[in-house]
């Protein structure tokens, strides 16, 4: 039986599949990760109030004598946050940034590994934290698997630097480009030394055409959908405008300024909720646009989900994307979603059945849905109800099937 140790900073929806779908397949020989939370532990149960993100680490309890916490980067970067300490937290400087915390990680894993290579036969990593841990992995002859969740830097430096000088007015809003040299030829180190590559979606595989060499395979497992909303209920039209929504950060690079353009013209026949933060303060066109529609900074999880079961649809129109949690998040909710061909949306709408793909970096074919909306909203509807049945049929354990019988089938191979 084979045995692979996975490794993951911070933790998320993903990287809980993944470890759950290791653990199912009885091939899980650890998970490392730097905060592990599970119900029913003092961690959880502080776990509220202003210490809520203690919570979202939530492991199942069937990983936790497999679980391997290095806790003390990321609770200094946690703690500091909350305190509003910004020096400790800067970008490339601050002694708990981000990137602190998965160098840190990346040399714990490296340094078990070397201490147990015994125990394992694969080491599954994630994107900037793997460079250590793969060396260490190499030597000893173990399988190198890499997780790349975003598209690829190079393909993300020129698609944005395009929108960029298209789109100078919202050019601030764009990050992407705040990498150090070291750190994007560190990227590179991690792939080159990948011996399987597993990406969420086919526009991530695209990305890769542009990495400068011969990579391993590359296969494409998309996320699963969230539990669907079985009480979804539809409110009738009956004169009422139509109800969009967007959730994300409130940056260019989510194809916002699109968004806004494409809606004018119809506020008195559609309303736009904006959920999400940003720099707003350095974008006038931004805090412009935002004051037109209704802005909420934030919510939890919890009422981000509720609010989409309140929506006829989720505009997501991404210019570049890894995945995009929200659109499974909104077809789990009963509501359709128009997002673009640089998501997840290709690999899991059925365009016009269940949701729709658009161009990105273009406000004319929203304006054209929208203009199609507003003459038979009823279509919403019936593209929720569709949503929802593409929903049920891949909840969470797909993914975890899929990627665990994957791997498995590599390692069997090799």
């Amino acid at each position: 039986m084979n045995s692979v140790l996975i490794s993951h900073p911070t933790g998320n929806a993903n990287v809980r599949g993944a470890v759950d779908g290791f653990c199912k397949q009885g091939v899980l020989e650890s998970f490392h990760t730097s905060v592990a939370c599970f119900k029913g532990s003092s961690l959880y149960k502080i776990g509220v109030g202003p210490l809520r993100d203690f919570r979202r680490r939530t492991y199942s309890e069937a990983v936790r004598e497999k679980v391997h916490t290095h806790p003390w980067k990321e609770m200094g970067r946690m703690a500091s946050t909350k305190l509003g300490i910004q020096k400790w937290t800067q970008d490339k400087v601050g002694r708990f940034c981000i990137d602190e915390v998965y160098q840190d990680m990346d040399n714990r894993v490296a340094q078990y590994v070397a201490r147990y290579p015994e125990r394992m036969d694969a080491v599954y990593a994630y994107e900037d934290c793997a460079e250590q841990t793969f060396q260490v992995a190499k030597r000893l002859g173990k399988a190198c698997l890499y997780d790349l969740p975003i598209g690829y830097w190079r393909a993300m430096r020129k698609m944005l630097e395009d929108e960029r000088r298209r789109n100078p007015e919202w050019g601030m809003t764009l990050g992407g480009f705040n990498d150090s040299d070291e750190k994007l030829a560190r990227k590179d180190r991690e792939l080159a030394m990948a011996d399987r590559i597993y990406v969420a979606s086919s526009f991530t595989k695209k990305t890769l055409e542009l990495y400068p060499g011969e990579l391993a395979e590359v296969e494409v497992i998309p996320y699963g959908f969230p539990p669907v909303n079985v009480k979804r209920a539809y409110q009738p039209f009956g004169g009422r405008k139509v109800k969009v929504l967007f959730v994300g950060g409130l940056s260019q690079r989510k194809g916002l300024s699109y968004l806004f353009e494409a809606m004018k013209g119809f506020e008195d026949r559609m309303e736009l909720t904006v959920v999400g933060q940003g720099d707003v303060s350095r974008c006038p066109a931004l805090k412009a646009a935002l004051g037109r529609v209704r802005h909420i900074p934030s919510l939890p999880h919890e009422e981000v989900l509720a609010l989409m079961a309140t929506q006829d649809v989720l505009v997501f129109p991404s210019l570049f994307e890894g995945f995009g949690l929200v659109v499974t998040e909104a077809m789990s909710q009963g509501t359709p979603v128009v997002t673009t061909e640089r998501t997840c949306g290709p690999d899991i709408i059925t365009h016009g059945r269940d949701g729709w793909i658009v161009p990105a970096g273009s406000a004319t074919p929203l304006a054209g849905l929208f203009e199609t909306f507003v003459a038979h909203p009823e279509m919403l509807h019936e593209a929720g109800k569709e949503a929802l049945k593409a929903a049920s049929r891949r909840p969470w354990s797909c993914y975890e099937y899929e990627l665990a019988q994957a791997v498995t089938a590599y390692l069997n191979e090799r």
